[in-house]
């Protein structure tokens, strides 16, 4: 894909692999990377397995980019919408696999797949854009609307509360936690599981049940677009 982003293809799923750096950050190259697994994987026809590296799955967008000016911020954010509203609407199965890790962005791919497996430890999830000074963006919002109950999602989006591995599952942002070792292995294992669904049942039925959220997604990200987006770190 491209040097942040890796695929691997299997018999019956994909592995999209993101590897930029110490926070595995979401950048414009890690989104285009993303993207083009995605081509690939549905070329392929084939479950995706979205995965990071060692202890981190992302610590959100790329802060270089986000604090350069309100219009580079906004430019990296809108991509990152973009590619969730695709992932959430994306035809195959799509497994997010967090080795670690995964603050603001990173958090924000948890709520856009299918199915998350996280793993045990002390790891720290969830939604820090109030901590570090931005106002929570309208799409970060329609997207934690669909994913998240009432109480967390005010507990997550007003309160920026992060959440332990054990906890993030109970929030909503993850479905199991395994050990380490038994992460990969396990998102194969649901991989698997998977491939013995009818393909044209699961990709109509997602959309059918993610209608009004996609809907909200794509006109908040068009809100989005008129505005400005700064962090005040």
């Amino acid at each position: 894909m491209n040097e942040f982003v890796t695929y691997q293809s299997e018999e019956n799923y994909a592995i999209i692999t993101i590897n930029n750096g110490k926070a595995n950050a979401i950048s414009h190259e890690v989104v285009a990377g993303v993207n083009a697994g995605l081509d690939k994987a549905e070329q392929e026809d084939k479950v995706v397995i979205l995965t990071g590296t060692q202890g981190i799955f992302s610590g959100g967008f790329d802060l270089k980019v986000m604090t350069k000016s309100p219009e580079s911020a906004l430019e990296l954010v809108t991509k990152g919408s973009q590619l969730s509203h695709r992932m959430l609407s994306f035809p195959k199965p799509i497994i997010l696999a967090c080795n670690g890790h995964a603050i603001a962005k990173g958090a924000f791919l948890l709520l856009s797949v299918d199915y998350r497996i996280g793993v045990e430890g002390d790891f720290k999830i969830g939604l820090n854009e109030v901590m570090i000074g931005m106002t929570m963006h309208n799409a970060g919002i329609a997207i934690a609307k669909a994913r998240l109950s009432e109480v967390y999602l005010n507990r997550s989006v007003n309160n920026a509360e992060i959440f332990s591995s054990k906890d993030a599952v109970k929030a909503g942002f993850l479905d199991m936690i395994v050990p380490e070792n038994h992460l990969l292995p396990t998102a194969i294992k649901v991989a698997e599981m998977f491939t013995k669904l009818n393909k044209k049942a699961h990709a109509e039925t997602k959309l059918k049940v993610r209608k009004h959220h996609l809907e909200a997604l794509a006109n908040a990200i068009e809100l989005d677009a008129k505005g400005s987006i700064s962090i005040d770190l």
